[in-house]
């Protein structure tokens, strides 16, 4: 079956940020948990990581609702420069008004709410964050989605 997930690539917070949205939606990472680029094998080509990179964070993988999985990993800096930005907003549709304040509020602890959630002229509840790692989320409950 297809599907469509968001990943999210972090400068050495991955398990930071992973282990707080899983405290935030509940259940395991996929498969083997959480892998560290030291336990990558060496590829040809590829420059040695510096030991302060050794402990980072590869791909990662959490279900959070309806099926969908929040993926991300740390990016060591020889793979490129990393800027995040707000070019990238997770989408949540939760299924009541008091989980959306939930999570709302678990996801906006120490980030930077930036509308609060409010009923909309289109008939919905929404509101929008950036949380403490520099991830922005929107937050949708109603009829219309």
């Amino acid at each position: 079956m297809a599907s469509v997930n968001t990943y999210l690539n972090f400068k050495g917070q991955a398990e930071e940020a992973f282990n707080s949205y899983k405290s935030v939606f509940g259940g395991e990472f996929d498969g083997d948990g959480i892998s560290r680029m030291k336990d990558m094998p060496p590829q040809e080509g590829m420059p040695e990581l510096p030991d302060s990179e050794k402990d980072w964070i590869m791909p990662v993988s959490l279900p959070i609702l309806g099926g969908h999985r929040l993926m991300g990993s740390d990016v060591p800096e020889a793979m490129g420069d990393l800027k995040v930005g707000n070019n990238v907003y997770i989408s949540l549709q939760p299924d009541t008004r008091g989980e959306t304040d939930k999570l709302f509020k678990a996801l906006g602890e120490g980030g930077n709410v930036t509308m609060q959630l409010q009923d909309m002229f289109w008939g919905d509840y929404y509101g929008t964050l950036t949380d403490k790692f520099g991830v922005c989320w929107m937050f949708n409950y109603g009829k219309n989605v």
